[in-house]
């Protein structure tokens, strides 16, 4: 592992997408996005992403170039076109827009169709709650888990965010995929050699496996089994469904078919709670109920209690102006950058 410092990285990863055809502003949204996931502990949708996305777009199933397009405006319920751009960008006009319609309507919904891996949904419920909003982050994805007692891939581990607003600027957020954990992990354990916990996934022949190899050639579990798998569909239909976009087996896999648009579905929905209260929200409400959390009484093995969120937090505080990568994702990062002629080199702070 070595830390590198925040704003090399943000230099790096911002000239990689602007070599890639992407402009300064949607490069830097990119970037923001992927290296937020680092900050807070989820490598597994951070900067190791880098390579897949990089061939994607020049294998041309995803365009730097893309403009979000409404489709259908009913007011509080909008319908976007990604055209398989950035869902980063595609994402940050949805944001905007649905955030313009939350202060009209209190209640706003924006999905998007023909759209492409976004990072972390927390990243954009959290852009809700920093204007005093409750922001809901959803995507579907591949199928990668099976129906209980099934051994085909039915539905993806979809994930959601939903973030509350806080008066200390400290949003409560949760942020989570469907399944016992995300395939990025996994793919992660896997680019360092290390078994996965039993429970997490099967092989292709739907039985339990710590191999992260034959995990990802396998099933991901559902988390609570059929409550994580219920809630899955759910979210599937959510985004596919209401958007008119894709659903199930029609979005197609992240890896190893890089020419096929992923085809993936988002939807976000902002609840103004600045209109609560007679007009002075639920910032303080929320923060009461944190250290209500936190100041509960502990067992007897536990140091500390935490709110959803502390823990991400608290890792970005730990981080100060650096980024902890792990040294086989700094040598991909090496390798992207001779391979577009990007003259970077990462700014090494520490390793350990």
């Amino acid at each position: 592992m070595a830390h590198v410092s925040t704003l090399s990285l943000t230099h790096f990863v911002k000239a990689l997408f602007v070599s890639l055809g992407a402009s300064d502003e949607d490069a830097q949204i990119t970037a923001d996005s992927l290296i937020s996931a680092d900050l807070q502990g989820i490598p597994s949708h951070g900067v190791m992403l880098l390579p897949m996305y990089t061939e994607r777009i020049l294998s041309g199933s995803v365009s730097v170039t893309a403009t979000p397009t409404i489709m259908e405006d009913h007011g509080g319920l909008v319908v976007m076109c990604a055209d398989n751009g950035l869902g980063q960008v595609s994402s940050a006009h949805a944001a905007r827009i649905c955030i313009e319609r939350a202060k009209l309507h209190g209640i706003a919904c924006v999905t998007v169709r023909d759209a492409f891996h976004f990072g972390t949904a927390g990243y954009w419920a959290r852009q809700f709650s920093e204007v005093g909003m409750i922001g809901m982050a959803f995507s579907n994805t591949r199928p990668l888990m099976p129906a209980p007692g099934g051994a085909q891939r039915v539905v993806g581990n979809n994930p959601l965010a939903i973030a509350f607003p806080s008066a200390t600027h400290e949003p409560l957020f949760i942020d989570m995929a469907t399944s016992a954990t995300a395939m990025g992990k996994i793919r992660l354990a896997d680019s360092k050699g290390s078994p996965i916990p039993l429970g997490w996934a099967t092989d292709s022949d739907g039985k339990p496996t710590t191999s992260a190899a034959d995990a990802i050639n396998g099933m991901l579990l559902p988390a609570a089994g059929p409550k994580g798998f219920g809630l899955a569909v759910a979210i599937d239909l959510l985004c596919g469904a209401l958007s008119s976009g894709g659903l199930g087996s029609s979005v197609q896999p992240l890896y190893n078919n890089s020419q096929t648009p992923y085809n993936c579905a988002h939807t976000f929905i902002a609840i103004d709670a600045n209109k609560t209260g007679n007009g002075s929200g639920i910032g303080n409400i929320v923060d009461g109920f944190k250290n209500q959390i936190r100041d509960s009484k502990k067992s007897t093995e536990c140091d500390r209690i935490y709110a959803p969120g502390d823990l991400e937090r608290l890792h970005e505080e730990r981080m100060g102006s650096t980024c902890q990568l792990p040294d086989n994702v700094i040598a991909q990062l090496t390798t992207l950058s001779k391979s577009r002629d990007l003259g970077l080199e990462l700014e090494i702070i520490s390793t350990r």
